[in-house]
């Protein structure tokens, strides 16, 4: 490190030395200055921090990651702020990767301590809450710098309404827009050190491309995650206070960020919401004011953030589609104000705005991201003393941490979330990494796991009774229980069932949705919103809109009654729009799915039963007997392939028991009796056979035949069903099988050929014989009777006369692997016992004749009994 200073301190002398050597003789001789602050001050363009920065990208390359790390301790720890302000944004690049995902940086979203332990624990140290990095933060903020931060990389929605001159509802966007000078490349947000190194840690989660073998990574594990979770526990603490920043300036800890004014008007496509900063400030004195006060803007700022980043990604038009008739007014007379202005600066198109999709598949690394948010959020506000929670304990005096934690989730996550969610839904693959989303889905929707008060579980495992204390967040919430449960039906109602994996999705949904009192309480909140709204004077004027973030937010509304149904219409409005039509969850279309699913969970138990019993027969010494040809090479007797068969009989055990729970829940929820269930196992023809397994899909018997219902349609789909097929044309010109050599089937099908047209009438003469020697050559020569054949189509009923064929030879089966392997297992084993080629060819035919005479005599006997 001496080395680094010594080496600054000459790039400064020679700075200096060449900016005093080439000044203009037209310059004042008095400004000639001999010390660096002087120069800096006279020399504003030579600014000193360049060759700082050019000094750490040079150890960037040649120096290891740990000395590059204590380099930068010293650095932060070292210099003034002015001149780590010229640093900062490459070093944030440096760590986190630059926006475009070119760059990867430290990587933290795939180092683990497992893996690379020393860098592990130094980027921990380094990028903790109270690390060097934080540090570095706090001592920009309290200069007041401000970092730009390009339009272009913000989530599509908020980017395509800034360039649109519609500035978004969220207030960490308010006051902060620079539009370009003339020629300008694009719009910037002008941040606070802070904001600056939020949005980079948070967009690194979006913008960094997956490594080729990060799919054998735990998330859990991984630098990034355990940042979050640092970072949520530090700044949104569930015990005391946010800590104040550590900063080493005489001044104290750093400001809060001063308001900008915008360069140009906005329009707002949502309600402004003032910030909880500003209006605690601005009520409270210097003096008296609580500490958190002064900081719960890094609280907020986080929050806003990671809710931007990571939960912002869908189509702006569905977004504005929830807001209120008078924001949806006021961005109309701003926009009429623009175009009738004489010199209105240049707009994009608004068919842009309006008909803009994002393109955004989110990854299931990022559904765990934001669960984890979502669990902090559910303890941070559950973390508030019982005489704290009610609105009527609100005061002036109320702690602004503490009544963050009050408006936190419904100010700041409830809508974005949903929408995610929706996203999620209708986008998500029909596979087992659903399972991401559905927890996710379910931690949300169980804020009482994350209570300090959490019940015990009781000894029989049944799930615990949910106290009416939540029954203002279910109703709240009520479209994040009812809409997306639906959206959920018709997901499963789409899977194979028979597998573990989604017969275990099916269970978790079904084991939340039932717990004591939880069904009353949704169907309490669908009462409130279906109920007719009074009228009442006072409240003409009020919009169902979510409510604002100031004033009336925590205010009471009486009566009682038509105030909690006016939150639950406005919940609903402010996600839907008001020209929403709402399902509800236990009416009548609802509780027609719920059947199907409970048809599917019924028939999927059933087959999951057969595919067991199946593979238990047929799996012992089948594959080396069938390949041998001792064994049917039928491949139309087995089920298709299923997670049954690679996960074994232990994952059938479970998959019946998860859905047989589901079931049993939804019976519970949707109070279904087991007389209906039989009804529509019966209706479903889900009853079978003797060997319980041959079951037809589902289907009607229409005048050409069988006709597949939608549900035949999905058993076959997902395999669980089928039609026995077999194969009912021409034995010789059936297509080559997986177990055939191709050429040699083709040579011996034209020597069969040849033979049969030459000696046709000879082997019609011998098989019309009526003694041994015809039923000898009949039982070779001969195609079994097409009489014995079960034809699946009734259209190929009339043509089986003319299918009839005369007698002819067939010696394709020499073509077969397990024909020709079987043979030179006969020769190798004869050659064991000292038989030579030619006896031991001689003994086989003897044998094949043995056994042909008796299977001929078999044959006769049989045909004698029929008649």
């Amino acid at each position: 490190m001496t080395t680094f200073r010594c080496r600054v301190a000459e790039w400064r002398s020679s700075s200096l030395r060449r900016a005093t050597s080439w000044v203009p003789q037209w310059f004042p001789k008095t400004a000639v200055v001999s010390g660096p602050q002087e120069a800096a001050m006279a020399f504003p363009h030579l600014q000193q921090p360049s060759f700082l920065l050019a000094s750490l990208k040079a150890d960037s390359i040649n120096k290891p990651f740990a000395q590059r790390c204590q380099d930068l301790v010293k650095v932060i720890e070292d210099f003034p702020a002015k001149e780590l302000h010229a640093i900062f944004p490459w070093l944030v690049e440096s760590i986190f990767g630059s926006l475009d995902g070119v760059l990867v940086g430290w990587n933290l979203r795939y180092l683990q301590g497992r893996m690379s332990p020393v860098e592990y624990s130094i980027a921990m140290e380094f990028l903790d809450p109270g690390g060097p990095m934080m540090k570095l933060v706090y001592k920009l903020q309290a200069e007041d710098y401000k970092f730009d931060f390009p339009v272009s990389y913000l989530p599509g929605p908020v980017k395509a309404s800034i360039q649109e001159r519609v500035l978004p509802d969220s207030p960490l966007y308010h006051n902060k827009v620079q539009f370009p000078p003339t020629g300008g490349l694009g719009l910037n947000l002008a941040l606070n050190p802070f904001e600056y190194y939020m949005f980079f840690f948070a967009l690194s989660l979006i913008t960094q491309k997956p490594l080729p073998g990060a799919l054998h990574i735990r998330t859990s594990d991984c630098a990034y995650f355990i940042l979050v979770d640092r970072y949520l526990s530090w700044f949104l603490p569930t015990e005391g206070s946010v800590l104040p920043p550590l900063s080493s300036s005489p001044g104290g800890p750093s400001p809060s960020p001063a308001p900008r004014t915008p360069a140009m008007p906005f329009a707002s496509y949502g309600l402004h919401h003032t910030s909880l900063l500003k209006r605690h400030i601005s009520h409270q004195t210097s003096v008296n004011a609580d500490p958190a006060s002064h900081e719960i803007w890094r609280s907020e700022t986080l929050l806003q953030v990671f809710v931007e980043m990571w939960l912002h990604h869908y189509s702006l038009e569905m977004y504005q589609k929830m807001q209120s008739p008078h924001a949806k007014l006021e961005v109309l007379h701003y926009r009429l104000s623009v175009s009738s202005a004489p010199h209105s600066p240049a707009q994009p198109s608004l068919q842009a705005l309006h008909a803009y999709q994002e393109s955004f598949t989110p990854t299931e690394e990022h559904v765990l991201v934001v669960r984890l948010l979502l669990k902090h959020l559910h303890a941070f506000s559950n973390s508030l003393k019982p005489e704290q929670v009610s609105p009527s304990a609100h005061s002036h005096a109320t702690s602004p941490l503490e009544e963050f934690k009050r408006a936190a989730v419904p100010r700041f996550v409830q809508q974005k979330l949903y929408l995610f969610l929706q996203h999620c839904f209708g986008h998500w693959p029909l596979d087992a990494s659903f399972r991401a989303v559905l927890e996710m889905w379910l931690s949300y929707l169980q804020p009482w796991r994350y209570a300090p008060e959490k019940q015990a579980q009781t000894s029989d495992c049944q799930p615990r009774c949910v106290s009416e204390r939540w029954a203002p967040f279910v109703q709240e919430n009520l479209l994040m229980y009812t809409k997306l449960f639906v959206g959920f039906l018709s997901r499963a109602l789409r899977t194979d069932l028979v597998s573990p994996k989604n017969a275990l999705m099916v269970f978790r949904v079904a084991k939340v949705f039932a717990q004591p009192n939880l069904a009353e309480m949704i169907q309490k909140g669908e009462q409130l919103f279906l109920e007719p709204e009074l009228v009442i004077p006072h409240r003409q004027h009020r919009l169902f809109t979510a409510p604002p973030f100031t004033g009336s937010f925590l205010s009471t509304w009486p009566p009682a009654v038509t105030d909690t149904s006016f939150k639950v219409k406005s919940h609903v409005y402010s996600l839907e729009g008001q020209d929403c039509k709402y399902t509800p969850m236990f009416g009548p279309e609802v509780r027609t799915l719920v059947l199907r699913l409970a048809q599917l969970i019924t028939q999927a138990k059933q087959t999951a039963k057969s595919i067991s019993d199946q593979c238990g027969e047929n799996t012992p010494g089948r594959p080396f007997l069938s390949w041998l040809g001792f064994c049917s090479t039928d491949t139309n007797g087995c089920y298709p392939a299923n997670d049954l068969d690679e996960m074994g009989q232990d994952s059938v055990r479970k998959t019946d028991e998860y859905l047989e729970k589901a079931l049993e829940y939804l019976c519970q929820m949707f109070r279904l009796s087991e007389a209906q269930l039989a009804q529509l196992t019966l209706a479903l023809g889900t009853t079978q056979d003797e060997n319980g397994k041959k079951q037809l899909p589902d289907c009607i018997v229409g005048e050409d035949g069988l006709i597949l219902t939608p549900l035949g349609r999905y058993q076959i789909i997902n395999g669980l069903r089928r039609f026995d097929i077999e194969y009912q044309g021409d034995l010789e010109l059936q297509p080559i099988r997986s177990y055939e050599i191709a050429s040699l089937v083709r040579m011996l099908f034209r020597l069969s050929s040849a033979i049969n047209h030459r000696f046709a009438g000879r082997m019609a003469a011998l098989c019309s014989r009526a003694d041994f020697l015809g039923s000898f050559c009949r039982y070779h020569l001969m195609e079994p009777g097409l009489t014995g054949r079960h034809l699946l189509s009734p259209v190929a009923r009339g043509s089986t006369v003319s299918r009839a064929r005369g007698p002819r030879l067939s010696l394709r089966f020499l073509g077969s692997y397990r024909t020709l392997l079987s043979l030179l297992l006969a020769f190798f084993v004869a050659s064991l016992f000292c038989v030579g080629p030619l006896a031991c060819a001689l003994l086989l035919v003897l044998g094949y004749l043995l056994y042909a005479v008796a299977m001929t005599l078999l044959t006769e006997r049989s045909k004698l009994h029929q008649l």
